[in-house]
Parts: C-alpha cells; structure tokens; sequence
C-alpha cells in the first residue's frame, strides 16, 4: 500500500485533540438545531447518505499507528453503515428544560473511535410540532468554523426539497495492515518535522519583523503593561474544579442588530460587546457564591481563526489561542466594555498570537510520541491555565433548511474538561446571537443562574448604551388586486354572501342560571382561548444591513472554532 497522502494524515492541531481526549472529557463540538417541522428518520438517513459522498471524512475513521510513532491516519471504514450514526427518539413533555436535559446526556457521551467521529440524534415530540437535531462531531476533524461548513453541507438555503441523486456505490478498501501502517508512520513524521520546522522559523521571522518595525515602541508598551496580568496566579472561581459528572447543555440568545448597535455607539467591536456581556455575568456569579472580585481578572481561552478571508483550507483545524483577561470588577456597563476593548486591542497590537504561534509550530516539529505525551500531561496540571472557553463563530445570515423544515434556532456546544467546568459557545444565525452554555453538572448545578446573569447583563449594557430593543420586521404590504369585470364581480360577491353570510342581530334573552352561565363560559372559553402575548423574534436580512454582515467576518477578533 503507498504511503498515505499528506491530507489523509491528522495534523499536529489535529491529533492534539485526540491525545488530549479522555473518558471525563469528550473532546467533540457540536449544536442543538431546532426546526419547524418533523422529518421521518428513513427520509433523512438517505438524505444524509447522498451527501456522503461531498464529505469523505463521515466515512471514514482513524487509526493510529504503533507506539505512536506517527499521527493517526483517516481510512475508510470497511464496516461504515450510516444506521450507527443517525437515529430519532421521542420526548415525552417536549418542553425545552426536557431537551435541554436530554441534549446533556447526549453530549456528555464519549465518542466510539473504531467508527467514523459524528452522529446525528433527531428529537421529536417537541412542543409545536417541532423537531430538534443534536450533532455531535469529533474536534479532531473539524473546529467550529469548518464544522459549520460542514453542517451547511446538509441544510439548504432554499425551502425547496430537490430529488435526492442516485444512490452511488460505496466499497472501502481494507484497513492497512500494522506493518505499513508503521512504514508509514516513520516516513510521514519525518517529512512533517521538516515541514514543521521550516514553519517555526518562517514564524519566528514574521514576528520578528513585526517587532522590529515601525510599530515596534508600540508592541514593546503594550507587552510590558500586559505581562503583569498573564503572570499574575489565577485565582479559581466557582466552577474551576476536577469535571467528572455528566455535562449540561442550556442556551440563551441575544439580538444581533442590538449587538451591532452597541458596538457601533460605543466604538468597540461586537465580540468585545459579547465579552462583556460574559464577564459581567461570571462576575455575578462569583458573588452569588461568596467569592470577592475586587482586584481579580477572569482569564479567557479565546480561539481565534486563523483561516484567510476567502477560506479555501479545508476541514481540519485552523486555529491559535488568544489569552484574553478581563476585570471582574467594574459594575458600570460602558466602563467594563472599554476595559475589555482596551485589552482586547492590545493583544492584537502587541503580536502575543504570533508568539503562541511560534510556540505551536514548535510544538509541532516535535516527534509525534512526544506531543502524545504532552497530551497526557495536560491533562494533570496541578492548575488550570485559564477560568473558562469563550468562543464565537459567524454563521449564515438567511435562514437554512432541512428538507423544507426551516432552521429556527442553532445552539452551539464547546467541550469543557480538566478544571474548566464551565465554557460558552456563540454562533449567530439569520440576525440572533445563539448562546450554548455547557456546564459540569456536579461542579455547576446551578448554570440557569449564569444564564439568568447573560441576560440581564446585555440588557444593562444595551441600556446604557442607548440602544433602543430591536423591532420586528414587518412583511411587506401586499399590492391591490385589479378590479374583476362585472360578471366576475357578481360572481364574486355571490360567493362571499355564502361564505360570510351577514351578521343576524341576536334578540335579547334573559340572564341563564348561574350553571347554565358557568357551562356555556367553559364552551365560549375552549372555542376561542385568550390570545397569547408572544413578542416575535427581531428578523434581519444581511442584504439590508451589508455592514452588519461584514462585521461578523471582516472584524480582527477571536472567532469561535470550538
């Protein structure tokens, strides 16, 4: 068999998500999506199957060679059946906290590594004939933004369903043998130390260059006034403790055009609005559970993207690591979010994720047994190096489709393990933020009350900034129909008076009995049933708001990736 091709071969940000995996740490991504409509499970799976073809990777699994002297590879699964990777289960309420709940049990499942990495839970019986979709998938295959091409692949822009193509046959070949896998293990760790390598120093001379340039003062204050922070021991906060219960999954979401609004009056940038927003409720949660926050900063794992503007790289992982900290002490909402822009700038300006990069690419030029090993070592830190997750993604902003049934919400999810009992994930959809909250359940029982803390948060922020609540888009006025001819007309107005016929006038009748009163208020009440006060989602079209849309992919900020 020959050597295996460089992009069937997991890279070192790749691989580094399965060294790091543990059974109290599921290290997939994921998202609860919840749609207008059921689709039976026999329709979807063929669904699912046509597309496999346009991602390989569904079918295929790893295999890792022997002593680990390479990166695991991607093979065919010999035994794939897309029957062990799609099912559908019924709720019985199908109230939210019951799909809430049920989404935790899911999401807290390590994954089976002798099959491909993904599966796809429908949920059914959700209140309004609704229907949820939870989608699990392995870190070592995607991260978020990859990820959420990936799922675009399934869902559709258009309500429209097309013919599904001819079913085409699928015959893996068989999985290679310990020897060549071994063979090829050497010969390919080899060929990636050099490459490796080669990108260290191209990194190293990159940053270099930057900090020798005209910007150079600049960098050298911003570094000096940023040591301080990144030296300074964390403290831990009420969810920094070992994670071994089940995971929870609960999700808030915020208005994208407020968001906009706030960023654009305050001069900031929306991920610095959600950072904000994030901090200011940890902040209240650490009171909550009698810590002090004076003086102490809340210290973020940002991941940031660092695939070009275009895209063009593929699946895989194509991230780095921005270490943003934050005050968790400043109560006026203005005066956090200038704080948190203010740090924010600074890492950008002072080149600190180029030096993480650095860093990385090193890492990566080491033999694979060793980066195996430093997997394992991350896991036993006697401390974890940062209080939480904080990721953001930008996602499609029209409305997607599955088989006709319109995507109404997507709540993303993010692993949490070692200390780090508590992350959250965003992804913004047709003109919301979507918030997914994952929590340790035995570290934070109580996550409703960060949640509770979000929203309160970001109206307190919208508030003092002047932000008015968004308003629902009205549909557009229907045009006036053309005067039908008289024959048309009389037509017409016939069929309205057996349609509609007049109103008769009631005569006046004496007052019922009190029972016979109670009886026909019980009739008049289930024939015509209060109307419920509902307040309707704010919509927004990316065609009307085009400098909204560039925000969410243009800005220099951290960029959710899982």
């Amino acid at each position: 068999m020959p050597p295996s091709r460089p992009s069937d071969r997991l890279s070192s940000e790749d691989a580094i998500f399965l060294y790091l995996e543990k059974n109290e740490m599921p290290l997939h991504i994921g998202c609860v999506a919840i749609f207008d409509g059921a689709v039976p499970l026999e329709t979807f799976t063929d669904f699912v199957e046509s597309k496999l073809p346009l991602i390989p990777r569904y079918r295929q699994r790893i295999v890792i060679p022997p002593f680990n002297l390479g990166h695991p590879t991607w093979e065919f699964d010999p035994e794939f059946d897309i029957r062990r990777h799609i099912r559908m289960v019924t709720l019985k309420r199908g109230t939210d906290g019951e799909l809430q709940a049920f989404a935790g049990k899911v999401l807290s499942q390590i994954m089976d590594r002798n099959r491909p990495l993904w599966d796809i839970t429908l949920v059914d019986g959700l209140r309004h004939g609704h229907m949820a979709m939870i989608f699990r998938l392995h870190h070592c295959l995607a991260d978020g933004v990859s990820g959420v091409a990936l799922l675009n692949l399934v869902l559709d822009a258009s309500p429209q369903v097309a013919p599904l193509p001819r079913r085409q046959p699928f015959q893996p070949p068989p999985l290679p043998d310990a020897t060549t896998s071994l063979m090829d293990a050497l010969v390919s760790s080899t060929s990636e130390a050099i490459a490796c390598l080669l990108e260290a120093q191209a990194a190293a001379m990159n940053l270099v260059q930057a900090l020798i340039g005209n910007h150079a003062p600049e960098a050298v204050q911003q570094w000096a006034g940023m040591v301080p922070d990144l030296m300074k021991s964390m403290d831990r906060l009420p969810f920094n403790a070992p994670c071994l219960g089940p995971r929870q999954h609960i999700w808030t979401d915020i208005s994208l055009p407020e968001t906009h609004a706030i960023k654009q009056a305050c001069g900031t940038t929306m991920n610095d609005v959600v950072l904000a927003v994030v901090t200011r409720a940890v902040s209240r949660y650490a009171e909550l559970h009698g810590q002090p926050v004076a003086g102490r900063l809340l210290r973020y794992w940002v991941p940031v993207n660092l695939r070009p503007p275009g895209g063009g790289e593929g699946m895989g992982n194509k991230i780095s690591i921005l270490p943003v900290t934050t005050p968790l002490d400043i109560e006026d909402p203005l005066e956090l979010l200038k704080a948190v822009h203010e740090r924010t700038q600074a890492l950008k300006r002072s080149h600190v994720l180029d030096l993480i990069s650095l860093g990385a690419a090193w890492l990566s030029a080491t033999p694979p047994p060793f980066q195996a090993m430093f997997g394992l070592l991350g896991n036993r830190l006697p401390f974890p190096p940062f209080h939480m997750v904080c990721t953001n993604v930008p996602g499609p902003q029209v409305p997607l489709y599955l088989l006709g049934k319109k995507m109404l919400r997507s709540y993303p999810y993010v692993p949490i393990g070692t200390e780090m009992g508590f992350c959250c994930a965003i992804q913004s959809y047709d003109g919301t933020f979507y918030i997914g909250l994952t929590a340790d359940s035995a570290v934070v029982p109580d996550v409703a009350r960060i949640r509770e803390f979000i929203d309160q948060a970001f109206v307190e922020l919208r508030q003092a900034a002047g932000v008015s609540p968004a308003q629902p888009k009205r549909a557009p006025a229907k045009k006036a129909a053309a005067a039908p001819p008289k024959s048309r007309a009389r037509r017409a107005a016939k069929a309205a008076v057996v349609e509609h016929p007049p109103a008769i006038e009631p005569r006046e009748e004496a007052a019922p009995p009190k029972s016979r009163a109670r009886r026909a208020a019980k009739v008049a009440a289930a024939e015509h049933p209060p109307a419920l006060e509902l307040q309707p989602p704010a919509e927004f079209v990316a065609e009307e708001a085009p400098e909204l849309a560039e925000d969410l992919t243009a800005e220099l900020e951290p960029v959710l990736v899982g």
